[in-house]
């Protein structure tokens, strides 16, 4: 098999207790320039619906169909993200903002507008009129750091407005602490 490095240069595995590490601040200063789709993840545990936006959603696989994203414990909806057998992923794009604003901003009612949300007959809250969502069945957590990496299952989807191949679409994104629309204006012939 071939190896872009060696393998001696890897290493063995990290381990806790390393003798040096990027800051927080160092880290965060890392990862600012380096722009994130942007999704709100939402759930019912049986307590009532909570709501985060997340940039750390991911696909893993197609074959399984499997997502992954990740949770920090300071936010107010870990705990219920902790219990939820299911959640609803929606993938926002520039239309979206309003939605992706709600879902970041600490202290507020998420879901004091009924008219933005419904449930879905299965019993999740999903938001209305966004480009996507997903409904997925969690199947592993994992600790890591002061956040948790949930690995998900997609059951169901809805596209609300599409992509056309080849087409720039409109996603939105965050990066350097504010957000961006990517189109036609950004796209970089390659």
């Amino acid at each position: 098999m071939f190896h872009a490095y060696p393998t001696a240069d890897w290493g063995e595995r990290p381990k806790a207790g390393f003798s040096s590490s990027l800051s927080s601040d160092e880290f965060k200063a890392l990862f600012r320039g380096h722009p994130g789709g942007v999704a709100v993840v939402t759930a019912d545990a049986g307590d009532g619906p909570v709501a985060l936006t997340a940039t750390s959603v991911a696909s893993v696989s197609a074959e399984p169909p499997l997502l992954i994203f990740s949770i920090s414990a300071q936010s107010s909806a870990s705990d219920v993200l902790s219990r939820a057998e299911t959640v609803v992923v929606h993938l926002l794009d520039a239309s979206d903002l309003d939605v992706a604003k709600l879902g970041a901003t600490s202290g507020i009612d998420r879901f004091a507008e009924a008219d933005r949300w419904s449930r879905l007959v299965t019993g999740e809250p999903v938001y209305r009129d966004v480009r996507a969502w997903v409904r997925c069945a969690v199947i592993d957590r994992m600790d890591a750091g002061a956040s948790t990496v949930i690995a998900a299952h997609a059951l169901q989807s809805h596209i609300e407005r599409g992509v056309a191949p080849d087409a720039p679409g409109d996603a939105l994104v965050y990066h350097d602490r504010t957000w961006h629309r990517l189109g036609e204006h950004s796209r970089i012939e390659g």
